[in-house]
């Protein structure tokens, strides 16, 4: 029996889908695959074998050392899994054990800054065949699952803040000297490709254009539904716009495009960098804007959108705009946003954003288009683009999706389930008088 049968992954549907793939790669030529896991903060970890190796990978997976679950930011173990008790409060971690990472057929793609080389993305089962709880992608797949029972599907479209610096030694920079080597390394030394401080000004783009046309010529050739490239406020700040996705599908376009993006910029002498502060004085925080939705399975009907305002109700109740659905699921992000600010800012650099008149919300807030709000309202009564900005989080792949996923709904719309979620959505409303149709893309 394949590792595949044991952990249920065995199909004919996949076993074509594996077939096809190894007709493909002896094809086109591929001689490298990089067998890729993306870990909670948002590094893609795993092996790379070759192309011959594939067959077995795909039946039966690789190894990986369980510990990569437990990594702190630093890539520090967390936990001691060699003292004793460590099997009753991490069950399956106990010694540093061997967990399988098993690839998606269906995720492949030719990587295209390098030779000869593919991509798959894997998860990560115990030895018994069972999959691992604490993957990021299988929370977000189960939180998926418990949607598609209410016949819905989440949809969102992806704003992502970074910088991208220029290596002033790409090749013998301090970091790479190992007189220097520390446990975590310095930081290269860089210089802008930018000056900031002018909003989406065409002369920055200009200066900037070399490093974003390899952003734009990488994202593109993964299939990547880019729409946009921007220069945000920040020195060597940019921006990427992505078109609207299932909630999975969003996901992992966001591990890829993290990866490829530092990889192929490093290649061409640039630096990128996801995290929220730099460490400079003059810098602009980086933040990940989600814009999210629900639409019916059956329809494709946008499930936040309403008809028609609700009677009696004005600019500060959010039914005006929102389907009860929407309200409720509006009042569920609100209700659980002090669980949700710990895991989608999942790190203490993170929490420098949250500052005055920064664009970023300092309050467990909504309001109607307004960017100052952790939560921003948008659309119109019969606009199919109706949907939720949550402005809450700073650029994790996974956790960012998972926990509002998760979050979901308030309660059963219900009337006292109405009038509570009413009560909160008071409680924590902070609105302008603005309420703005926007497009069906993602709105800065």
């Amino acid at each position: 029996m394949s590792f595949a049968e044991r952990c249920g992954l065995h199909s004919r549907e996949r076993e074509t889908a594996c077939e096809q793939l190894l007709r493909q790669v002896d094809a086109s030529g591929i001689e490298l695959i990089r067998l890729g896991w993306c870990d909670l903060h948002g590094v893609v970890r795993g092996k790379t074998i070759v192309a011959s190796q594939l067959r077995s990978a795909l039946a039966n997976g690789i190894g990986m050392v369980s510990t990569l679950l437990l990594k702190d930011s630093s890539d520090r173990t967390a936990f001691k899994v060699f003292e004793p008790g460590i099997e009753e409060a991490l069950p399956g971690f106990a010694g540093a054990s061997n967990f399988t990472l098993m690839p998606d057929p269906a995720s492949w793609h030719v990587l295209p800054w390098t030779e000869k080389t593919g991509w798959l993305q894997c998860q990560p089962y115990f030895a018994d065949g069972r999959i691992v709880p604490l993957d990021s992608r299988h929370v977000l797949q189960q939180a998926v699952k418990r949607l598609a029972e209410r016949g819905w599907q989440m949809r969102c479209g992806l704003e992502v803040e970074f910088h991208i610096y220029r290596l002033k030694d790409p090749l013998h920079g301090a970091d790479l000297d190992p007189s220097h080597a520390a446990w975590p390394g310095p930081a290269p030394e860089v210089s802008l490709i930018h000056p900031g401080y002018n909003l989406l000004t065409e002369g920055w783009f200009d200066r900037a254009e070399e490093p974003l046309r390899i952003v734009q010529r990488t994202a593109q050739a993964l299939g990547l539904p880019l729409i946009s490239l921007e220069i945000e406020l920040g020195p060597s700040q940019v921006e990427a716009v992505f078109d609207v996705s299932d909630v999975l599908t969003a996901a992992d376009h966001m591990v890829l495009f993290r990866n490829a993006t530092r990889q192929a910029l490093r290649r061409a002498g640039y630096h990128a960098t996801f995290m929220c502060r730099p460490p400079f004085e003059h810098i602009m925080s980086s933040g990940w804007h989600l814009h999210q939705s629900l639409c019916e399975t059956s329809t494709g009907r946008n499930v936040f959108m309403r008809d028609a305002a609700a009677p009696d109700s004005d600019a500060r109740d959010a039914r005006q705009v929102l389907s009860d659905v929407g309200a409720s699921w509006l009042a569920g992000l609100l209700s659980h946003a002090p669980a949700l600010t710990a895991l989608c800012t999942a790190t203490s650099n993170g929490y420098g954003r949250f500052r005055p008149n920064a664009m970023a919300p300092q309050s467990i807030l909504w309001g109607r288009d307004n960017r100052g709000a952790m939560l921003r309202v948008i659309g119109a009564p019969g606009d199919s683009a109706t949907r939720i900005e949550n402005r809450l989080g700073e650029p994790l792949p996974l956790h960012g999706l998972t926990n509002p996923c998760g979050a979901r709904w308030r309660e059963r719309p219900t009337a006292s389930a109405a009038r509570h979620r009413n009560a909160l959505l008071a409680r924590c409303g902070h609105h302008s008088d603005q309420s703005g149709r926007c497009g069906a893309g993602p709105a800065k």
